[in-house]
């Protein structure tokens, strides 16, 4: 009978130490991935403020790393590094460190309160060989505020006209490289809501016949004054006729303040301005001449 009391005993402390350790890993399997969470979260965060940094590269590395020290310390915080590096151009790529610490919960008991957790994100800034959401009017390469060094002058009051360059050809490219008329309500939804695909450089057909004066591009063109569009720059023209051709060779960001259709030569009022805008950046950095357009995009 003692015998028997005394091997229970032991099964009641074995139990009891089962069950504490069984209780620890539990505990620390909780908080490990409460640390895979932060972790990801603290990821995130570091992606979202090399891109938000980026904006500012590669003119001014002061104002980049301010950028993204705002982001941080308004989701979630942390001590972030930053580090700049040439892909293309000098200080085009940032680097974020960002470092925080995630709490311990039932680890405090093994007297863990927190670790550290790191994330590391790189974004480059730079000009783009295809654009998105373009709209169809071409400004001329030989436009005198595209011709200041090193860059166009931007917010200076301008005209672009939208006078003949060929036998009815006044400027309105086919952006999806169509040949023949486009028509009114396409060439105004390109205007309202830019050209939904990838406008590589390139070689484009014009939409013949003084299209500005529908009425459709007439009306987008007023819904649009005061917006930035992003108008292609063209250096080169072909041929003649319905197989008029433009050649792009870039983008440019053109605020619209007034717009006059004055028969077989209309105007656009406003002025240029430096943008970020959605596009397939160049790897080589060569491609498209720069107007001020840039991307930002996370890289390796």
């Amino acid at each position: 009978m003692n015998r028997l009391r005394h091997e229970t005993g032991q099964a009641a402390v074995l139990t009891v130490m089962f069950m504490a350790a069984l209780l620890g890993v539990m505990a620390m399997v909780l908080d490990v991935g409460s640390w895979f969470r932060a972790q990801r979260a603290t990821q995130s965060a570091a992606d979202a403020a090399a891109l938000a940094a980026a904006q500012a590269l590669p003119d001014d590395t002061g104002l980049a790393s301010a950028l993204g020290s705002e982001y941080l310390a308004s989701n979630g915080g942390g001590a972030g590094e930053f580090t700049f590096s040439r892909s293309n151009l000098d200080n085009d790529t940032i680097t974020v460190k960002v470092t925080r610490q995630a709490d311990g919960f039932f680890a405090k008991l093994f007297g863990i309160d927190s670790v550290d957790v790191h994330a590391k994100a790189s974004a480059r800034s730079g000009g783009i060989d295809n654009a998105r959401y373009a709209a169809p009017i071409a400004v001329d390469r030989a436009h005198p505020l595209l011709n200041c060094t090193p860059l166009p002058c931007f917010n200076q009051d301008t005209v672009l006209d939208l006078e003949k360059t060929g036998p009815g050809a006044f400027r309105l490219l086919n952006l999806d490289r169509s040949h023949g008329g486009t028509g009114g309500k396409i060439d105004a939804s390109w205007i309202t809501q830019g050209y939904d695909g990838w406008m590589p450089l390139g070689w484009y057909f014009s939409d013949p016949g003084a299209a500005f004066n529908d009425s459709k591009i007439k009306d987008a063109l007023n819904i649009r004054i005061g917006d930035e569009l992003l108008f292609p720059v063209y250096d080169r023209v072909a041929s003649s006729g319905a197989n008029f051709e433009y050649r792009v060779i870039g983008w440019v960001g053109f605020v619209v303040t007034d717009f006059h259709p004055k028969g077989s030569k209309g105007t656009i009022d406003g002025y240029f301005s430096k943008v970020l805008w959605e596009g397939i950046q160049s790897e080589s950095g060569g491609g498209s001449e720069d107007f001020g357009v840039r991307s930002v995009e996370l890289v390796e």
